[in-house]
Formats: C-alpha cells, sequence, structure tokens
C-alpha cells in the first residue's frame, strides 16, 4: 500500500512538470503570436466630416507606404466622420479613438478636459493645426439671386442654409463668420466695432435660415436636393465639388474668418492600445509636404507655408480676412455668441416667438 502510494505521488509530479512543461511551450507560441500580431498595429480616427476624402483617397494610403516602409509594419485604420461636435463628444463619451481631427480647437478641448489628453496639443507644429480653410457663399449655376455678399443673404427673396452649431463646428464658423463680418465692415466705415449692427446682421440672416442639418457634409447634401438659394459653407467643400466636376459656384466674401483645424493624439487611448509610436507618426505626417499638398488639391488651405505659395492663385486671401481671435477667441465666443444668454442663441429664440 506504501509502495502504491509513492508510486502514485510520482506520477503526479510528473504529470504536473508535463503540463508546466507544456504551459511553457504554449507561452513562447503566444509570444510568437504576439509578435506577428505586432506585425500590424491599428489607429481608429475620429474625424469630422469634411476631409474624408483626403483621408482616404491620398493621406491614409500614403501614410501606410510610408510606415511599411519605415517599420515593415502594417497599418490597419478605423475611420469614423461625423459632424465635429458629436465626434468629440462621443469621444469624451467612450469612442476610443486614437487621433481626434477637428473642426474647432474647442473640441480637442473637451478631450483634454475630458483627461483624455494629456500633453499640451498646442505646443505642436503650427499650434496643433493641421489645415486652414474659409467661410464661404454658394449659390445656384447661373447665380439666378444676383448674390454677391453677406447682405443679399438677408433679403426677402433669398433662403439659405447652413448646419446647426449644436452639432457642428460648420455651422460655428458659419456664425462666426457672419457675426463677424458686421464687425469688421463697420470698423471699417466707421473707425470702431459696431456690436449692435453686427447682432442686427446676424439675426436678419438667420431670419432666412431654412433648414440646420447636423453636419456640413450634409447641409452641403440638402442643398444639392435643390433646397434653398444660398449656402453658407467651407470653402474646401466648395471646392471638392468643383473637383467632382459638378457646376458649383461660390464666393469668398471680402469680410470672413479665417478656419484653422486641429489634430492631436489621445493619450489615454494610444496608451491603452498600445500604439503611441505609430499615432504620433501619423500626426508628425499630415504636416509633411505630401500630406499638406493633398489637403490642398482637396480644397484645404495648407498650414505650409511653401505648399500654400504652390497654391496661391487658387486661395486668395481675402481683404477683411479676420481669425478667431478677432472675436475674443474660443473661449469667449463659446459664451458671448453660443451659451445660453449668448447672442445667436437669444436671436434664435426672438425669431421663434415672432413666428
Amino acid at each position: 500500500m506504501k509502495r502504491a502510494l509513492i508510486f502514485l505521488l510520482f506520477l503526479i509530479i510528473i504529470s504536473v512538470g508535463c503540463s508546466k512543461s507544456k504551459d511553457n511551450n504554449d507561452m513562447e507560441k503566444s509570444k510568437d503570436n504576439n509578435e506577428m500580431v505586432r506585425d500590424e498595429v491599428t489607429l481608429t480616427l475620429g474625424a469630422y466630416t469634411v476631409p474624408k476624402e483626403a483621408y482616404e483617397k491620398e493621406i491614409i494610403p500614403a501614410f501606410k507606404r510610408y510606415w511599411k516602409e519605415k517599420t515593415g509594419q502594417d497599418v490597419r485604420f478605423y475611420e469614423s466622420y461625423i459632424a465635429s461636435g458629436a465626434q468629440s463628444r462621443a469621444i469624451a463619451g467612450g469612442f476610443e479613438a486614437d487621433i481626434a481631427a477637428l473642426s474647432l480647437e474647442q473640441d480637442i478641448d473637451r478631450l483634454k478636459d475630458a483627461g483624455l489628453i494629456t500633453h499640451e496639443w498646442k505646443m505642436k507644429k503650427c499650434n496643433g493645426f493641421i489645415t486652414r480653410s474659409v467661410v464661404v457663399i454658394g449659390f445656384r449655376p447661373g447665380n439666378p439671386k444676383n448674390i454677391k455678399g453677406w447682405e443679399d443673404l438677408a433679403r426677402d427673396d433669398v433662403s439659405v442654409l447652413y448646419p446647426s452649431p449644436k452639432t457642428s463646428g460648420g455651422a460655428m464658423w458659419a456664425i462666426n463668420a457672419i457675426y463677424g463680418a458686421g464687425l469688421k465692415l463697420t470698423e471699417v466705415e466707421k473707425g470702431v466695432k459696431d456690436e449692435s449692427y453686427a447682432r442686427g446682421f446676424l439675426k436678419s440672416i438667420q431670419k432666412r435660415v431654412r433648414v440646420m442639418d447636423n453636419s456640413g457634409r450634409a447641409s452641403i447634401t440638402t442643398f444639392e436636393t435643390g433646397i434653398g438659394d444660398a449656402l453658407i459653407t467651407y470653402e474646401n467643400e466648395a471646392l471638392l465639388r468643383q473637383k467632382q466636376g459638378k457646376d458649383f459656384p461660390f464666393i469668398v466674401p471680402d469680410a470672413t474668418i479665417l478656419i484653422e483645424n486641429p489634430v492631436a493624439v489621445i493619450d489615454k487611448n494610444v496608451d491603452k492600445h498600445n500604439n503611441r509610436a505609430v499615432a504620433e507618426a501619423f500626426v508628425e505626417f499630415l504636416h509633411t509636404k505630401e500630406a499638406q499638398n493633398a489637403f490642398a488639391v482637396y480644397g484645404f488651405r495648407p498650414v505650409d507655408d511653401e505648399v500654400m505659395e504652390g497654391f496661391a492663385e487658387r486661395y486668395p486671401v481675402p481683404i477683411y480676412l479676420f481669425d478667431i481671435n478677432y472675436l475674443g477667441g474660443w473661449g469667449r465666443v463659446e459664451k458671448d455668441i453660443f451659451g445660453q444668454e449668448g447672442i445667436w442663441t437669444k436671436i434664435v429664440e426672438e425669431l421663434a416667438k415672432e413666428g
């Protein structure tokens, strides 16, 4: 009996030893498999809708080639394109994007305030911006309403489209452009900014707005179905339609706003996904001449001065161009124009009461 117990114990020890050896072998295989998996890395891009074509057709394929040649590693992209404000809120709410490429710096700041971005994104090259544009006015072929500037959008016979600032960065740029144009034109004529005039100017155009979609791209689509006489949009959206061979005339108003579009690595997510190196490389790649040229081809004003020089004829500088700082910066704009007691918010309430 004693010998039998000793023999059984011996078998158990051997069995445990074999099991341990098998586990070690499996671990080595798992390590090998992990190395194989790391031959491919995944990036999730959360972007606003407007630059979709530039990313999909030019920039992402170019970066994949660049990264493969540099590291031997393949990059798989998951891409999401929705209105800038909606995208920012989605990322803040749990959508694990590695990179945010948005319309407004305040949409990036929302992610910083949420603790998702921990670095100083505005300390990056070009203050964290990768593209520029301006707000323009699109109209019907042949210009049947004879639209020549902002003032024409306030006429009773003109219906206007632009998206909702509650979801769309493009809408916020549009409203800022109108209000700022009112300030700029009075400053040129009188030597001082007339806020009362600018408010009335914005109200007169808002009164003519027929549809406010969720995004700039959706607003374009609505316009293309035949709704509205004029569309307030990004210059790059109008140029993209022309690139596609569509008859899409537009004007750049003498007084309009310079749009600057930011990008940032989402620190919390790249650390979780262990892909910081490739994410940061992608953001850096967006500043290369290859990427900047691609943006320019698709209607965006490059942040690279040398690339911009090559497109100077395509992108004239409006005589009374201003930027967000002319309106006091995004912090002030968010409160004074779009806040609960803001200028635009109150205008919409007034128009609703007036019927």
